[in-house]
């Protein structure tokens, strides 16, 4: 069942398979008398390595790019990332067992005990928010805009409240007013729908304002990017990207490159620099994704980093990644693991050090931008600074390690939600693909396929007003948390009432 629930993540977007497994759940476990905790540990553990497993089967492609020196560490990699989450839906239905021995409905416990571990995988040891169950309502048209009120964590206890709900009004078929509450919990999912399709209509598509800007996609296979002799070819695919004539006069007011575009350390390059000067047109902006250096006494630091490059050459800022990825930019005990032989996947003798916070740079000609790279937009807590709204997102990625998986696009819908959960449009450009302009609610604008070498010119969509979610974080989702918690415990009461 786990697996048939991680059909229901985009780009597959199975919804009918999320309600079929979440409801088959509901009812085998509601059926599962006098199981000790240690058997519901056993049975979420299980459930969560199916879903897990597949859902993040992907992360096994990066260990393909060097496959002689790295596909060994694949089974440990995916196979240990899927059973640590799966302790978290251990741990959840060891606690539903627990609260039905006290008369609570499983039914209800199910949503609110799985969207509590799901928000604490996002914030713990880090956090790795990825495969949330609420990141499935990329695929349930108007539901998505319900993110702009309770967000992702939101999302994540509706959608598993909604998917479980048929299995509820079975089990309680015997008594009407049994009937009630999972009936009129129901009625929120057309409720949401309808609203949310309401607010699209409210808000037609605007393409044709706002400054215009250039994704480049170089589409630079990840074998290829890190060769030292292949650095002249990767900058010259860039820049040819950068000038080329477009169908209009009117000259981009930025261009966009994509995280670590290039394998040197761009801004200690004069060359490099003159040659964007160069190739840059009066009041032209680049941002790039680069590898950027800081020298101390105890020796240098490197970040990956966004720089924002003038037409004349000039570094006019920088922002510095500081959400890492595991295993990725840094290995994670690596006091432990080297000595083992596992080492981190980007092929760079010093790990990198992270920046100081999130971050809003001011971007000539179009405005205040927040800066997310790569990894770093699949959090939606802590994402843009206090009292310092941005008038758009820049998202820089490489998914080229991932192929032509279910990544890419996975990693696209969470950009999509940030999008809608902050109302801010986003642009973004990856190195293989998927590079996209989305509009502040979630719809795109423009959007490049997998594996295409091309640039693509759009008009940023107009920023709305701060939405609820960016203004109180998960305290709306918490609220309904909150409620429906106390009917939990409001039907416990009235079952042992009825009993007396």
């Amino acid at each position: 069942m786990g697996f048939g629930l991680a059909l229901g993540l985009p780009p597959v977007s199975q919804i009918w398979l999320v309600v079929v497994c979440l409801s088959l759940l509901t009812v085998v476990d509601s059926r599962s008398r006098q199981r000790s905790l240690r058997q519901a540990f056993s049975g979420g553990f299980a459930f969560g390595c199916g879903y897990f497993g597949f859902a993040l089967h992907w992360i096994g492609f990066a260990f393909l790019v060097d496959a002689k020196a790295d596909l060994w560490m694949m089974p440990f990699a995916v196979g240990g990332l899927a059973a640590i989450f799966a302790i978290y839906w251990g741990v959840a239905f060891t606690a539903i067992e627990w609260g039905a021995r006290r008369g609570i409905q499983r039914w209800l416990l199910l949503p609110l005990i799985l969207a509590l571990v799901e928000g604490l995988r996002g914030y713990l040891f880090t956090g790795f928010p990825w495969a949330v169950p609420g990141l499935m309502a990329d695929g349930m048209g108007g539901v998505l805009q319900f993110a702009s009120i309770v967000g992702m964590p939101g999302l994540t206890l509706f959608v598993l409240l909604w998917g479980g709900l048929p299995a509820a009004l079975m089990l309680n078929r015997g008594s009407r007013n049994a009937l009630i509450l999972p009936g009129v919990l129901f009625l929120t999912l057309p409720a949401v729908w309808v609203w949310g399709e309401a607010r699209l209509v409210r808000h037609p598509a605007d393409a044709n304002s706002g400054p215009l800007i250039r994704l480049v996609q170089p589409n630079i296979a990840q074998s290829d990017k890190w060769r030292s002799e292949n650095a002249e070819k990767v900058f010259a695919d860039l820049m040819a990207l950068t000038t080329a004539a477009a169908s209009t006069s009117e000259l981009p007011a930025v261009v966009i490159w994509p995280e670590s575009a290039l394998s040197f350390l761009l801004d200690e390059s004069t060359p490099a620099l003159q040659d964007i000067a160069s190739g840059l047109g009066e009041g032209q902006t680049l941002l790039t994704g680069a590898i950027r250096r800081q020298r101390g006494f105890s020796g240098d630091d490197f970040f990956t980093s966004i720089l924002t490059i003038d037409t004349n050459g000039k570094v006019l800022s920088y922002y510095d990644k500081w959400r890492l990825v595991p295993g990725g930019e840094y290995l994670p005990l690596a006091w432990l693991l080297e000595p083992l032989g596992f080492r981190k996947v980007v092929n760079l003798p010093e790990a990198f050090s992270p920046g100081s916070g999130p971050a809003v740079s001011d971007v000539p000609g179009v405005g205040p931008a927040l800066m997310l790279i790569c990894y770093e937009a699949i959090f939606p807590h802590k994402l843009v600074p206090d009292n310092m709204r941005p008038r758009w997102i820049v998202n820089v990625t490489n998914d080229g390690w991932f192929g032509r998986s279910v990544g890419p696009w996975q990693h696209l819908a969470q950009v999509r939600m940030r999008a809608v959960e902050q109302g801010l449009p986003v642009a973004r450009a990856a190195n293989t693909g998927i590079s996209a302009v989305i509009d502040s609610f979630g719809r795109y604008v423009v959007r490049t396929g997998l594996e295409n070498r091309l640039f693509i010119d759009a008009r940023l969509p107009p920023d709305l007003e701060p939405t609820v979610y960016a203004q109180a974080g998960v305290v709306p989702a918490l609220v309904f948390a909150f409620l429906l918690a106390v009917l939990a415990f409001m039907r416990r009461a009235m079952i042992i009432e009825l009993d007396k």
